[in-house]
């Protein structure tokens, strides 16, 4: 079987190296618009090969890991490439663009819209890691419309890296996560921006910054590059999301201003409930 990764980053890089170890006779094919990723994916042994979009005509399976802003631009360029008998699926954080997209594509039998609920604050080929998508969610979206033989094939893929399956609309799909995701990069941003204008001294950031804090802005080491487009993208949602977090935030500030700190702690009690919803994720991760 021959796979094209399309994006030699996290996702795809160690996408790349989870298929590759469960299916030792694949052969591997990197395609990225930054060259070194190539070289680097290379020498990392991720990939057997680099490769360009006119060698896809030789795929069996193709995975588009770039920005959502380019995957909805080249997405349809590999639909019209690849033969008829070729899976492509994308991992992009957003949905409902995409689908929208190739929704009148010729091939759209062939596409199959994914999002692997996984990742790290790093990126480039140096950041994939083995095993990163075992016991994940695999958000699939649309999946009536590709063709029973690729969702199979699909499938075999997902469980194989040891993901669980959610079945999702794209506008469900896109609302959901700017909750849970998107919101989560931003208040952390915001908050790196907020600690790097106020605390001029980068030795005490160092010194007094502790645990709580580096795991709240660790998000914010995540590549512009990459959450920029997916902002846009799901613009509507993130903004409908911001309201009600800055909502919060006003609230939690007009209690402090008026010394009513047995409301705040009623807020930060209720609020203790997110260990019983995160404990029973992570049972069901296990």
């Amino acid at each position: 079987m021959n796979v094209f990764i399309i994006g030699l980053g996290l996702i795809g890089g160690s996408m790349a190296i989870d298929i590759k170890k469960t299916n030792p006779s694949v052969k591997m094919f990197g395609v990225d618009a930054d060259k070194s990723h190539v070289e680097q994916a290379l020498d990392l042994g991720i990939i057997d090969e680099g490769a360009e979009m006119i060698d896809l005509t030789a795929a069996d399976v193709v995975i588009v890991s770039i920005p959502v802003n380019a995957a909805i631009k080249v997405v349809p360029e590999v639909l019209d490439i690849v033969n008829d008998e070729t899976l492509v699926f994308d991992v992009g954080s957003t949905k409902s663009l995409i689908c929208s997209e190739v929704a009148s594509h010729p091939k759209r039998r062939n596409f199959l819209a994914t999002h692997p609920i996984a990742g790290t604050e790093f990126s480039g080929p140096t950041a994939a890691i083995a095993d990163l998508f075992k016991g994940k969610t695999n958000i699939v979206c649309e999946v009536e419309k590709t063709a029973f033989k690729l969702q199979e094939r699909a499938m075999k893929i997902f469980y194989e890296l040891g993901m669980r399956i959610r079945y999702m609309e794209p506008k469900a799909h896109d609302k959901h996560i700017a909750y849970v995701s998107h919101l989560s990069h931003i208040s952390s941003f915001m908050l790196g921006k907020t600690v790097i204008e106020k605390e001029k001294n980068e030795r005490d950031i160092f010194d007094m910054a502790g645990s709580g804090f580096e795991s709240t802005v660790r998000l914010a080491k995540s590549s512009p590059a990459m959450w920029t487009p997916i902002f846009e993208h799901n613009k509507e949602n993130v903004i409908e999301t911001l309201e009600e977090y800055i909502n919060n935030l006003q609230r939690f500030k007009e209690l402090m201003e008026q010394d009513n700190f047995s409301s705040i702690y009623e807020e930060m009690q209720n609020t203790n409930r997110i260990k019983e919803i995160l404990a029973g994720i992570s049972i069901k991760t296990n």
